[in-house]
């Protein structure tokens, strides 16, 4: 398997996390104040009862013992109140910036469509949308209030321990929080982050493959290949299993070394104690609340040592959403250029390359006036869909010019393009939602009648009325009984319905019958007054259609004699 590295390193995917919360900062600090006060108190229960014992044992103690057991009851009462607002602010934070996180994810994903996404995986996707984010929360609720609470409860144990007790007591307490804090998460983190990074990866693919096998199930099972495809599915679970195996394995490593150095600190604390009342240097009663003290303060340090676990996927996960965020668009939304209402288009000299070595279009020219029907023929693969794409400026040309009404694609406003010219491809989608409600992408507002007039364009009205519900049955109840001719002819009913000046139509008769095409292509007959039909197709029946044919070859378009 190829390995997985991280773009970033995990102190800047830190840095770029923290800089999302932006105004909930302030939450994040009345989160790390109450924890740390909370902290406090949660020790303070058992450092009073040492304070009792060293009463018991002739120390001068200025509180009574009522007192005493009062400020004990006490900080546990208010260390409850002081955890659940802290964990309250701490979730409200994490949910906050999942919501602003996915708006992001899914505000990008539109600025890179559909060009960047035509190479990417859907489920792994979904695997970011879903699982990757939900990991972050991990970041947020409990990364960073443990990281700073650690440090100003050690930072307090260390300064009481010294005044109250000895300051050999807090110096060895300080050796014990960095190499709990921070040398053991050092060794950690290196050995989890590989396997962390190779997990979030291998579960993004599997993901990818699963949705694939799902989505292509009809296939697989007319083709009789399930049964290789459940082996490569078994495969790539294994594969998933032994990452998170080896993952788990680490992770149960880091934690169990965690434990042994607290153990040893916390015998060396003790040893040390008594070694200091041995030699009079130390009262028995300032040394139990000493080491009392440093024996409930390895808590949040612990919890922080048990962070790379998490933080390994976290970082995993931070990395691909970031990597997306920070993913530049083929092409840019032009919203300060010129608006147009369609009336020509002229290509000159359009050349175009997805990779820039391999030429898929060669020094265009092209031209189409409103009220004509452009056909464009070439064998598959040739360019065509390609050409249609350029003209929506899905893609960046690499030279040459797109001009409608003399107005270069580049300065002509996205919205008012798209306005004007829609595109009905080989295969169209359908959401899971009314018949209707598909319909109204094209035109929310439209009328009853609006749409009707469009299915009957389309030909698909009649079999729409045969459904129980008609316009309200359901496209997910129905699943794959629509045929790809049935979504075809919906995909075409949108073209009419949105009321663009060019259409531009990639096989649109590719999936129907020699019936229904001469519906719908008397149907394109009948809009030509009204509207530019640029139409792509291989069938020479519904090139008769044309009124000028341009022909594509070795990436070379001619016109030729219709």
């Amino acid at each position: 398997m190829k390995k997985q590295k991280l773009r970033r390193s995990g102190a800047k995917i830190m840095a770029s996390l923290i800089l999302l919360l932006g105004s909930l900062a302030y939450i994040m600090v009345l989160a790390v104040i109450n924890g740390s006060i909370g902290f406090i108190c949660a020790m303070s229960v058992t450092i009073f009862g040492a304070v009792g014992v060293a009463k018991a044992l002739g120390e001068s103690i200025a509180l009574s013992y009522g007192w005493i057991i009062g400020l004990g009851v006490g900080c546990g009462v208010l260390r409850g109140l002081l955890r659940y607002l802290e964990q309250y602010s701490n979730h409200f934070i994490a949910f906050k910036l999942l919501a602003v996180l996915r708006d992001k994810i899914f505000g990008a994903l539109r600025t890179l469509c559909p060009a960047k996404l035509e190479s990417k995986q859907k489920g792994s996707i979904i695997a970011m949308i879903t699982s990757d984010i939900e990991t972050l929360e991990v970041f947020y609720a409990h990364t960073i209030s443990p990281i700073c609470i650690a440090v100003l409860v050690s930072t307090a144990v260390f300064l009481f321990v010294g005044f109250i007790s000895s300051w050999y007591l807090a110096l060895v307490a300080v050796v014990g929080y960095f190499m709990i804090g921070i040398i053991v998460p050092m060794i950690s983190s290196k050995r989890l982050k590989e396997s962390g990074v190779r997990y979030r990866a291998e579960f993004a693919s599997f993901n990818a493959y699963f949705l694939d096998s799902i989505k292509g199930i009809k296939d697989i099972v007319l083709n009789n290949a399930g049964s290789k495809r459940e082996q490569e599915v078994n495969r790539r679970s294994e594969l998933l299993l032994k990452e998170t195996k080896k993952m788990k394995h680490n992770t149960a490593r880091a934690a169990a070394s965690t434990e042994l150095i607290v153990s040893l600190f916390i015998i060396a604390t003790l040893i040390l104690g008594i070694v200091l009342v041995h030699f009079e240097m130390l009262s028995i009663g300032k040394m139990i609340i000493g080491v009392v003290a440093v024996f409930g303060s390895f808590g949040p340090v612990i919890a922080i040592s048990a962070l790379p676990g998490n933080l390994t996927q976290t970082f995993a996960s931070g990395d691909r959403v970031l990597n997306l965020l920070a993913e530049k668009p083929v092409v840019t939304e032009i919203k300060n250029g010129n608006n147009i209402t369609y009336e020509n288009l002229n290509v000159t000299d359009l050349s175009f390359s997805y990779d820039g070595n391999i030429q898929v279009l060669n020094d265009i020219q092209m031209h189409a006036q409103k009220g004509e029907i452009i056909g464009i023929v070439g064998k598959s693969g040739c360019g065509k869909s390609t050409f249609l794409k350029l003209l929506l400026r899905f893609w960046q040309k690499d030279k040459g010019e797109i001009s409608y009404n003399g107005i270069d694609i580049e300065n002509i406003n996205s919205f008012s393009l798209l306005d004007n010219v829609t595109m009905v491809s080989q295969s169209t989608y359908l959401f899971d939602d009314t018949i209707e409600n598909n319909l109204r992408i094209a035109n929310p507002n439209a009328t009853p009648e609006e749409l009707e007039s469009a299915c009957k364009l389309a030909s698909i009205h009649d079999f729409i009325m045969k459904l129980p519900d008609g316009y309200q049955s359901q496209v997910g109840a129905l699943g794959d009984n629509l045929s790809a001719g049935e979504k075809q002819r919906i995909g075409l009913a949108r073209a009419f319905l949105n009321g663009a000046e060019l259409i531009l139509l990639d096989e649109p008769t590719s999936n129907v019958d020699s019936i229904n095409e001469g519906i719908i292509l008397k149907a394109l007959k009948e809009q030509k007054s009204k509207k530019s039909i640029i139409l792509v197709s291989h069938r020479e029946s519904t090139m008769a259609l044309a009124d000028r044919i341009y022909k594509v070859e070795n990436g070379i378009m001619e016109e030729v004699k219709a």
